[in-house]
């Protein structure tokens, strides 16, 4: 358990460069606490305690705004970043090294039963406000835009944006200097790429009416 909580303590380190002691970090951040107070309810859940479970979850979020269902998995190192307005469904699975921002929803359709929340597979970023919906999986080391909402799987190395969220791939492989700025806008391509050849066909018109004359 301590090898855990140290592991979560780094993790929070080396993601937030505006993290400036472990101390800080286990005192102050809303993510780091929310974490812990998850694997707690967890614990409980799993020894058929689920009232106290769902007390422990619903304390945690009216104190850090971040809601987590204790039946959800969380793998290791997970980084919640600032974390306001997350929720976390309870048949969501998340594996290690993953990076949330705040306002994510890792929800459900309301028309599924069963497994209803997404799995979210190793060393994905999930960035701010994005809605990832339904039994879906995020393949590792994808990349969720801010803003995107995704309701089908995404492949591993891939990077999702806009509504409803398009996969864009960048030479088949992983841009690991992507951030949540500077990602490609799939419509504003396939604009540019439509006046590419509106303009190719405008010369060819002109090139014949020439060769009419």
């Amino acid at each position: 358990m301590f090898d855990s909580f140290k592991e979560d303590v780094k993790s929070f380190m080396d993601h937030d460069p505006a993290a400036r002691s472990p101390i800080e970090i286990v005192l102050l951040y809303p993510g780091f606490k929310a974490l812990r107070s998850h694997r707690k309810a967890r614990w409980f859940l799993d020894h058929n305690m689920p009232f106290i479970a769902r007390y422990l979850s619903q304390r945690s979020a009216h104190k850090t705004g971040i809601e987590i269902h204790p039946g959800a998995t969380i793998g290791r190192r997970v980084c919640i970043d600032h974390g306001n307005g997350i929720v976390i469904g309870e048949t969501t699975e998340i594996g290690d090294d993953v990076m949330i921002y705040q306002g994510v929803t890792l929800g459900g359709t309301g028309k599924d039963v069963g497994k209803r929340h997404p799995t979210i597979e190793s060393g994905v970023m999930i960035g701010s406000g994005a809605k990832v919906l339904g039994p879906i999986t995020i393949g590792r080391n994808a990349k969720v835009a801010a803003g995107a909402v995704v309701v089908k799987d995404v492949e591993p190395n891939c990077t999702v944006v806009g509504v409803p969220g398009e996969i864009v791939r960048i030479d088949g492989e992983r841009v690991d200097d992507l951030d949540q700025i500077h990602i490609p806008d799939p419509l504003m391509n396939a604009i540019r790429e439509n006046e590419a050849k509106i303009k190719s066909l405008e010369e060819e018109i002109k090139k014949l009416k020439e060769q009419i004359k």
